[in-house]
């Protein structure tokens, strides 16, 4: 049985953070916080259709597809920064830690579309009213799909991790003729925890990478064709990581 997210109203989401260390916005909520019309966000999604293969998944797999691009975000300001390989320390990626990335750019398309430029922007100010002294964050773009072209699909190969960076924003974009996908949230540094299944298309999981530690389960088909989009943005104050 799949469990319901912890929904909150948008008004609560930076005093949620701050207590709890993540957040859920339903997608009406989502849509106000913004703001945004939901026509705006929908005219991002066809874009997952055309996500190239992750070639770099070490454990043999081609259940996932991906783009990557970044940014230098404040409350006011995006500018896209030149392209990058996405590197993660082995110490918070066990499985890709240690590897430089090259990733297809987010397309032009999407980068154009106002709504992209207010998503980021928003989530920036979001990340200095909880780090006040922080300005300029440095923001990773992933586009992910995760199909079941091999029977399961791993929206986390490397398991419960945290990201190395200030703040996670995982957004689901839609998921089509599957079961699985329980995203699970734990403290860092204790026992507590809990789990639910993102299922409503532009809700908005926020986590504070500092404090807690995230995965998502596996999915498997329900029908052919099954998949799990989802945009995540990771926001680190100081620079990107990289060797």
């Amino acid at each position: 049985m799949s469990l319901s997210p912890p929904y909150i109203d948008a008004a609560q989401l930076v005093s949620e953070m701050r207590g709890q260390g993540y957040a859920v916005l339903g997608p009406a909520e989502f849509c106000s916080w913004l703001p945004a019309d939901p026509t705006e966000l929908e005219a991002l999604r066809p874009s997952w259709n055309r996500l190239p293969p992750d070639t770099y998944l070490r454990d043999g797999g081609r259940y996932r597809r991906r783009r990557h691009s970044c940014y230098h975000a404040t409350a006011t300001e995006l500018t896209l920064v030149p392209h990058r390989a996405h590197w993660q320390p082995v110490e918070y990626n066990a499985l890709h830690g240690g590897l430089e990335r090259w990733f297809e750019p987010i397309e032009p398309e999407v980068v154009a579309q106002p709504v992209w430029t207010t998503l980021l922007r928003r989530l920036a100010a979001c990340c200095t009213a909880l780090k006040p002294g922080v300005e300029g964050w440095y923001v990773e773009a992933h586009q992910f799909r995760i199909d079941t072209t091999d029977g399961i699909g791993r929206p986390t190969p490397e398991g419960a991790h945290r990201d190395g960076v200030d703040f996670v924003a995982v957004i689901l974009v839609g998921r089509e003729g599957v079961k699985g996908g329980e995203s699970r949230v734990f403290d860092a540094h204790g026992p507590q925890g809990l789990r639910f299944t993102l299922d409503q298309p532009w809700t908005l999981l926020l986590l504070d990478d500092e404090r807690v530690i995230h995965e998502t389960t596996p999915i498997q088909p329900l029908s052919d064709g099954g998949h799990r989009d989802t945009l995540v943005l990771t926001y680190r104050q100081g620079g990107f990581q990289g060797p």
